[in-house]
């Protein structure tokens, strides 16, 4: 039976106790899609601080339905199951920002500087390395809704398998970390961030400081057939980018946002 890359035990003894945010850790070689099996395993009553690590998704998806599949081995699919109690509807929409700058961190940590760009990419010189996803999965009550969030890092893929040009990997920018310590490096930096989010505390400055989108000239792509040009001049309470325009100050909770020159 094939092994998978990551070291799931040895990232339980280092991330999981009795204080800590996770409590389980599971790495596979393959799977359709960790976020759908998390998504799944919250539906069956699966414990807060669940983690599911994949070395490759056969059906791996971003935002909007869309597909994201890389060569096996090439990248990791991280996703964790959490359980916030008590945290209004609308602050949800944080969790994707809060987890960007998590893994801008992380990647920091093994000599890889990125950018993050509203609401869950994470690029190097504008290109991307990494995608988040998160999701909300509804349980019988209201208070047992569970966070899904789904982070995907190029790890080992090279010139010749990028799915776009506008694409990069941890290798292609000079970084050969092993995937157990890419992981550990992401799950750490994403608990205080986590807990940052879920404490209530003010997010908008702090995440400014750190997106790369702030202070820019920016498209919204809104649809296919509408967007919205101007200048990206923060976030607002629920984490919506703010974009003042030639018609005046606008808030966006989603859409493509094209950093413009």
């Amino acid at each position: 039976m094939q092994q998978p890359l990551v070291d799931a035990a040895a990232l339980a003894a280092q991330l999981t106790g009795p204080a800590r945010l996770y409590t389980t850790v599971e790495a596979v070689p393959t799977t359709g899609s960790t976020n759908a099996d998390l998504a799944a395993a919250a539906r069956r009553g699966a414990a807060s601080g669940t983690v599911l690590v994949a070395d490759h998704q056969s059906t791996g998806r971003g935002r909007f339905t869309r597909r994201w599949e890389a060569p096996p081995g090439s990248s990791v699919a991280i996703s964790v199951l959490l359980r916030p109690a008590a945290v209004p509807p609308e602050r949800w929409l944080w969790l994707p920002l809060v987890t960007g700058v998590a893994v801008a961190g992380a990647l920091a940590a093994l000599g890889v500087r990125t950018e993050v760009k509203w609401p869950n990419d994470v690029l190097v010189g504008g290109r991307k390395l990494c995608g988040i996803l998160s999701e909300k999965v509804l349980g019988p009550e209201p208070d047992a809704a569970a966070a899904v969030i789904g982070i995907g890092i190029n790890t080992t893929l090279n010139a010749g398998h990028l799915p776009v040009p506008t694409a990069t990997s941890l290798l292609l920018e000079g970084c050969d970390a092993e995937p157990t310590r890419v992981v550990a490096e992401v799950l750490a930096a994403l608990e205080p961030a986590y807990r940052r989010w879920a404490s209530g505390a003010d997010l908008t400055s702090w995440y400014a400081r750190h997106c790369d989108t702030v202070g820019r000239s920016v498209r919204v792509l809104e649809s296919p057939t509408a967007s919205v040009e101007g200048r990206a001049v923060g976030v607002d309470a629920v984490g919506r980018l703010l974009v003042d325009t030639a018609a005046g100050r606008r808030a966006f909770a989603a859409g493509d946002v094209f950093h413009l020159r």
